[in-house]
């Protein structure tokens, strides 16, 4: 069922240079059943996303495998003069006494965004998206507050379109490699000391017997991959002592059935071999000339890794990836060497808020200072090992299984 709010009033002047239609009428309008907007959704995603977050077909398997009640879903979607040009898919949840609605898949993605179209999003101005976004909130009267996580600052060459959509902070850096082809993520991205680097690794690895790359699009063999994938993952969140969010949450069945021929969902895998066996996978959705790896792992057996089996199968994989005429492989957000080594790309991230009662506003000021709190703890382990001591306690609240550990 639908309901709309409408917003009387001119759109603010579009910046110098550019033009747009005299606007005067800004609606929002809500439904919970997501077929309602599929035409309106792949309209505004014919040409490109920014993560497998505003997938029409990765959220539709998304709410069908976590078995979302259908009061718990919302779909707003802003309107001006009766044109679409923003979707909010938001997921309505219970956390700590308060409800909030936010985006599905939580942190399974790197980043998020309102499916949007950019360019006229660009051509309301501030004023405009301003008015937009809270039409848009004026629809959610039955939570506490939003959040929405991971919203980049930048999307595809469009600065601040999300400003005005509730208080930002800034938390995180989304890592991407962006090139024509491998030659130029070659010549850009490696000196002369990182291919020796690299090709001392592996040969390395190639001491230990036959190596095998390949790209997995076969539903079958991936069901085997993705097993290993996996298997893989705990043993490094078990060594890490950290909770295994794949295996506790039950997410596994989701990646499996993603790769299904009737998902909708295009997933490609990419494999590395040693004699046979499966040493490193990556597991990544394509949309267009863009791809996004959401999983990677590599075996933990120590005869293994002095040939740097997750290396040498990313290098593999930037060789794939470019010379297939990608234009984009989108490595997620957090810092590590493999992402400075291959990523020519950097975009802060940011949380977005709005608190909707006292409760949410006191909520969100909580929350805020969490976040900063985390951004702390990545240098400084005391700090870190207290989040880590209070997140098992919150999980323990909340009745989610701990970390598992050895």
């Amino acid at each position: 069922m639908l309901r709309a709010l409408s917003v009387e009033g001119d759109v603010t002047s579009p910046p110098a240079g550019t033009s747009i239609p005299l606007a005067t009428t800004v609606t929002a309008r809500l439904t919970s059943t997501l077929e309602e907007i599929e035409a309106v959704w792949r309209g505004l995603t014919a040409d490109l996303v920014e993560s497998p977050g505003q997938s029409y077909d990765f959220i539709r398997l998304w709410i069908a495998d976590r078995k979302i009640a259908p009061e718990d879903r919302c779909f707003v979607i802003g309107e001006v003069d009766g044109q679409p040009v923003a979707i909010l898919p938001l997921h309505r949840q219970r956390r700590f006494g308060v409800t909030v609605y936010t985006w599905f898949p939580s942190s399974q993605v790197g980043c998020y965004a309102p499916v949007s179209d950019y360019r006229r999003l660009s051509l309301l101005g501030p004023e405009g998206r301003a008015r937009l976004w809270q039409a848009m909130v004026a629809q959610l009267k039955d939570a506490d507050a939003i959040y929405l996580r991971a919203i980049p600052q930048d999307v595809s060459g469009f600065g601040g379109l999300f400003d005005e959509l509730g208080s930002p902070l800034a938390v995180e850096t989304l890592y991407r490699a962006e090139f024509s082809s491998w030659e130029a993520c070659d010549s850009t991205q490696r000196s002369r000391s990182r291919r020796k680097h690299d090709r001392q690794q592996g040969d390395r690895l190639a001491a230990l017997g036959e190596i095998g790359f390949e790209q997995v699009t076969d539903p079958v063999a991936g069901r085997v991959a993705i097993d290993v994938m996996f298997r893989q993952r705990s043993a490094r969140f078990r060594a890490q002592g950290i909770r295994d969010t794949f295996v506790c949450d039950n997410l596994i069945g989701f990646y499996h059935r993603a790769m299904q021929s009737d998902s909708g969902v295009d997933v490609r895998l990419h494999v590395l071999r040693l004699n046979g066996e499966i040493v490193a996978v990556r597991y990544n959705i394509v949309h267009g000339t863009r791809m996004f790896c959401l999983i990677s792992s590599m075996s933990d057996d120590p005869a293994i890794q002095v040939g740097s089996p997750g290396k040498q199968c990313l290098l593999r994989v930037m060789q794939t990836v470019f010379d297939s005429g990608f234009s984009m492989f989108d490595m997620g957000s957090g810092f590590t060497d493999e992402k400075r080594h291959w990523c020519n790309v950097q975009i802060p991230v940011r949380q977005h808020y709005i608190g909707l009662t006292l409760k949410g506003r006191l909520s969100v000021g909580v929350h805020q200072q969490f976040q900063k709190l985390r951004a702390q703890a990545k240098a400084s382990p005391r700090v870190k090992n207290a989040l880590r001591h209070l997140r098992q306690w919150t999980d323990r609240l909340s009745g989610r299984a701990p970390a598992k550990s050895d």
